[in-house]
């Protein structure tokens, strides 16, 4: 989700002047970048949702250049519509906050398919939602499954579509929650709506409650918090489908903008946070870029193709 733009900011990778910069590597002493990972909101797309043509032409030299590009978000594979023109080759995306990985290419145009799912078990889903109902009285809950979103009647209208049930978490997360095809569907993750509480303070609050029976992060704005199974995490996913590809961690740079983007972030050798980021996302990562409406994930980008092209003549 996007946060708020803070204003101006200086060019890409120059932090601001109260904090410390990253030390510069030289170029030639660089591991050679082989992987972008990059968030959606906030990040990749600008505040309207759209991607601008200057990013992307450069997706497109990236995977030109022989780099792959992964777009890992906390987004459901349903709304990836908006970028899935723009995935090259392998055709595939992180989504659920690495929750799924998703082939955007899979079934033909508008389509996809799942290719790899770690879902939220449905005991401690419950447990999650009984935790949280002591800890934050007021807490409305919403459950994301690989058909589609089914929520509370007391959660809010914060998503792009209606859902397809309406009925207590508690009946969500039953073994038999009324539809034998939902039933089958597995729980990707769990969704909390604080209507008073800040979204730092319930973040914290929902961490302290739950500890390691799950992955509890927010990408939004609001007190929405968003919990998946434990150690599921967009760095936990992406160290995975790197690994198939014998690509390290070193030649990977990564870009974000909010707390779930922060293990992500941390695990890159190389991780910018956008102009518009969270504070914490940006004293996570190692470099700083200019915000999304400035298409500053194609800032560094277009850097990273033209160091290739220099590498390569």
């Amino acid at each position: 989700m996007t946060s708020a733009n803070p204003g101006p900011q200086r060019p890409a990778d120059i932090a601001p002047a109260d904090s410390a910069p990253a030390t510069p590597v030289p170029a030639g002493q660089r591991p050679r970048t082989r992987l972008i990972a990059t968030d959606l909101d906030g990040t990749l797309l600008r505040d309207d949702k759209s991607v601008s043509d200057r990013t992307v032409a450069a997706l497109a030299a990236a995977e030109e250049a022989g780099v792959e590009v992964f777009f890992v978000t906390g987004r459901p594979a349903r709304w990836m519509g908006v970028v899935s023109a723009h995935v090259h080759g392998h055709g595939l995306a992180i989504c659920g906050n690495g929750a799924a990985v998703v082939d955007l290419h899979g079934g033909g145009p508008g389509t996809h398919s799942f290719v790899k799912i770690r879902e939220l078990e449905r005991a401690s889903a419950l447990d999650v939602v009984r935790r949280l109902r002591a800890a934050a009285p007021g807490t409305s809950f919403a459950v994301e499954r690989t058909g589609g979103l089914h929520h509370e009647e007391t959660y809010p209208p914060l998503h792009m579509e209606p859902a397809e049930s309406v009925a207590p978490a508690e009946k969500l997360l039953a073994e038999n929650p009324g539809d034998p095809v939902v039933a089958e569907q597995p729980v990707l993750k769990v969704l909390a709506f604080h209507p008073e509480l800040a979204a730092d303070e319930f973040l914290t609050l929902a961490r302290a409650a739950i500890g390691d029976r799950a992955t509890v992060t927010r990408s939004s704005p609001s007190a929405l918090l968003e919990i998946s199974g434990p150690g599921v995490s967009k760095a936990s996913t992406l160290e995975l489908c790197c690994a198939e590809r014998g690509i390290s961690p070193e030649e990977v740079v990564a870009f974000g903008d909010m707390p779930n983007d922060i293990e992500m972030l941390s695990w890159a050798g190389t991780s910018y946070a956008m102009g518009n980021a969270h504070p914490d996302v940006i004293a996570a990562a190692s470099g700083r870029t200019v915000a999304n409406n400035d298409d500053g994930v194609a800032v560094v980008i277009e850097r990273i193709v033209a160091e290739r092209r220099e590498q390569n003549s």
